[in-house]
């Protein structure tokens, strides 16, 4: 809980005290003054509420990362041993994948550069 909470919600409570207090005396000054009393305090305490839902959805990011950071190496060791199992059921299929993907590159990467448009000369 923030302290922003806990000071907001004194100020809210002491604001409608205050304000309980200008009614029952018939002060409209010391009622006006409650009420802003209150509004201050509920801000301040709404206030401290978001800075308490940032800072929980931050510490939830960092855990989704650090499990994810932590997993990864064993996703990673286990997608390699899936690969290794799949070539050596199929060598020759494999093959002509890494074939196919190595062609696809070189067309790529031999492509003739874009020319821009040409130009009009006036």
């Amino acid at each position: 809980m923030d302290k922003d909470r806990i000071a907001g919600s004194a100020k809210d409570f002491a604001g409608k005290v205050e304000g309980a207090v200008g009614d029952m005396a018939g002060d409209a000054r010391t009622q006006a003054s409650g009420r802003a009393r209150e509004a201050t305090g509920s801000v301040q305490n709404l206030y401290g509420q978001a800075k308490d839902t940032a800072r929980d959805a931050t510490d939830a990011a960092v855990g989704y990362a650090r499990d994810a950071y932590d997993n990864s190496g064993e996703t990673f060791r286990d997608g390699s041993q899936a690969v290794a199992k799949k070539v050596q059921d199929n060598p020759l299929g494999a093959l002509l994948i890494a074939g196919g993907i190595g062609f696809a590159l070189a067309m790529l990467m031999t492509r003739p550069p874009r020319r821009p448009p040409p130009r009009w000369r006036y």
